[in-house]
């Protein structure tokens, strides 16, 4: 089939190549000429054949809703949006209704799979109305891994962008805990090859997993992460489970602590750890650094 996909960066464009090894026309745009195929929204759609599909990838937010308005008024009555990138499943909603208006379907649809979905296949969590999910399917069978799973239609629309959210909050809980382990095993004396512990973790354990691999290739490149800054950003997804937990009253102690671990990895000097040393010496003579 023919897809057309907006947003050709690190994700979109390896998506582009996976899906064109698979048999299908992509025509892509990106505001770089350099990887575009074509040289405007405009130019794209008029390229496609009707019902067409087409795929956006870009940041959420304003270029998200930018891209989806001006796709609005090309596209016809029973062509099909998916927003692939990482927009709020709140948003979603939004741009299904606004899409409606005008006979234009929507599809929110989480992606996970980062450099390694090129070859290794993108797990996929798609929302949706089953019509507008069938036109597209072709698509998600190319991206997925091999086998019976990596792709799931998770409901109605935001559905797929409230799942990948999620997945993104328990993916901070398990690197905050691999940090963790790290970081303790890196302090104690006793334990002299920290790398060779994590590798030994690979096989057999019950915390084996591809994070873990990652950690043992990062350990190989540099076995201390003595090159590495302590800063850590967050992508704004662990932030909305947090939310979503608090309006929905469901417990997330460990996701929430991964993320206010980020915000303190921000700080050179920590204001709360300030007045911490301050009460510590208050009350119990405890000794306190000075700058």
């Amino acid at each position: 089939m023919e897809l057309g996909l907006v947003g050709l960066g690190k994700m979109g464009g390896n998506m582009r190549e996976r899906i064109r090894r698979a048999g299908h026309t992509v025509i892509g745009y990106d505001r770089n000429p350099d990887l575009a195929d074509v040289a405007s929204l405009e130019e794209l759609v008029g390229k496609l054949k009707g019902p067409r599909v087409v795929w956006v990838m870009v940041p959420a937010g304003a270029a998200t809703q930018s891209t989806i308005d001006e796709l609005s008024e090309l596209l016809q009555p029973g062509d099909v949006v998916v927003d692939g990138g990482n927009s709020r499943w709140t948003d979603d909603e939004k741009h299904a209704e606004e899409l409606k208006a005008k006979g234009i379907g929507f599809v929110d649809c989480g992606v996970s799979g980062g450099v390694w979905g090129l070859e290794n296949g993108y797990a996929l969590m798609y929302g949706g109305d089953k019509e507008n999910v069938a036109k597209v399917q072709p698509i998600f069978d190319a991206l997925k891994p091999e086998g019976d799973f990596g792709s799931v239609h998770a409901g109605k629309v935001g559905a797929g962008h409230f799942a990948k959210m999620v997945h993104n909050g328990i993916e901070y809980a398990m690197m905050q805990a691999y940090a963790e382990g790290w970081e303790l095993l890196e302090k104690v004396d006793s334990v002299t090859d920290v790398r060779e512990v994590f590798r030994s973790w690979q096989e057999g354990t019950v915390i084996r997993s591809w994070l873990l691999d990652l950690a043992v290739n990062a350990l190989d490149d540099d076995e201390h992460l003595t090159d590495l800054r302590g800063y850590a950003q967050d992508s704004g997804e662990g932030r909305w489970t947090v939310e979503a937990a608090i309006d929905n009253a469901v417990p997330l102690p460990a996701i929430t602590a991964s993320l206010f671990a980020r915000f303190a990895s921000r700080q050179d000097d920590s204001p709360q750890m300030k007045m911490i040393a301050a009460l510590r010496n208050q009350f119990g003579g405890h000794a306190v650094e000075k700058k």
